[in-house]
């Protein structure tokens, strides 16, 4: 792929045994931030990194709404698109029955409200992600709708991968052509993080979740593929990009070639990871009160029940 004069080094040392935990700044505020790379070395700016410029893909995951993360993603895209001729932003949150949609947005042909009301965009759109694609927009940039649509997503959830068989071509068209489901370490870390629910059911959410990871992660590749000079930057929630386990995982199995970065959010910084760290302050709680969580849960739950009713007809 593209070797670049100037590069963004955001995951590449990996050495080091040290543990030493950097304290997390004394600022308050939510638009804090500041990126560390794997052996906890502060990165005073991406464009004066002493190594080049060579990631193919560059995975930003987020703490959905974290007004810091958000701010660093359109500020690193500004500063990627500077030194790259050819910077392509991929999304989550649009799915690929999107893109003939959103290219049309990219290119002034239908107007934002159009674009909102037509496509599976996020609620938080305007206050999260606007800023990136209106970049991109004014770089010229191609904007890649990466993910799988959300309601087939949620079925496979309800329902098991076996869902598939009941798609459609142009359904099967917006979900990746492998599903992998196979025992990793990522399948690991998805399952201890589930606390409720049978095995059988647990084994559905996976096939859910792995379904994003290798609908997005095949749909960079695909872009890469007609594009051999560009790099892409990627958007999507920690989960899928925390220790390159989940998205970084499939593009190296679809694209053994291709060089992938990645950064995760953190509060607290530590030494000896293998990617770069983002720090910020964290959101402020969900819930206080043990009370108050349990009635959220619970009207989580009654909303889940109504959706099966309707979904996966």
């Amino acid at each position: 792929m593209k070797k670049s004069m100037l590069t963004l080094a955001l995951v590449m040392g990996l050495g080091g045994c040290s543990t030493t935990t950097v304290l997390p700044d004394k600022s308050s505020s939510l638009y804090y931030t500041a990126l560390y790379n794997a052996q906890a070395k502060p990165v005073s700016s991406v464009l004066l990194e002493p190594t080049l410029l060579n990631a193919d893909v560059v995975l930003v995951g987020e703490w959905h709404t974290h007004p810091g993360v958000h701010l660093f993603q359109a500020e690193l895209f500004e500063q990627l698109s500077r030194v790259n001729k050819r910077t392509a932003l991929s999304l989550e949150q649009f799915s690929r029955a999107d893109q003939l949609t959103l290219n049309q947005y990219v290119k002034g042909e239908i107007g934002e409200q159009y674009l909102i009301d037509n496509t599976q965009a996020w609620p938080n759109y305007k206050s999260d992600y606007r800023a990136l694609v209106e970049l991109a927009k004014t770089n010229n940039s191609d904007v890649i709708a990466a993910n799988a649509p959300k309601n087939i997503v949620t079925c496979i959830g309800r329902q098991g991968i076996s869902y598939l068989n009941t798609l459609d071509e142009t359904q099967q068209s917006y979900i990746a052509s492998t599903i992998d489901t196979s025992p990793s370490d990522y399948k690991q870390r998805f399952m201890t993080s589930m606390h409720h629910g049978s095995p059988s059911q647990n084994e559905n959410y996976y096939a859910a979740q792995v379904t994003w990871d290798e609908t997005m992660a095949e749909s960079i590749v695909n872009y890469l593929n007609n594009h051999k000079d560009a790099q892409v930057m990627h958007i999507a929630g920690n989960f899928h990009v925390k220790n390159g386990e989940g998205i970084a995982r499939v593009i190296k199995r679809l694209a053994p070639e291709l060089n992938v970065v990645w950064i995760s959010p953190v509060t607290s910084v530590q030494a000896n990871q293998n990617g770069y760290q983002l720090q910020v302050n964290p959101l402020p709680p969900r819930y206080v009160q043990k009370q108050h969580q349990q009635a959220g849960f619970k009207a989580l739950g009654k909303r889940s029940e109504r959706g099966e009713q309707t979904a996966c007809l």
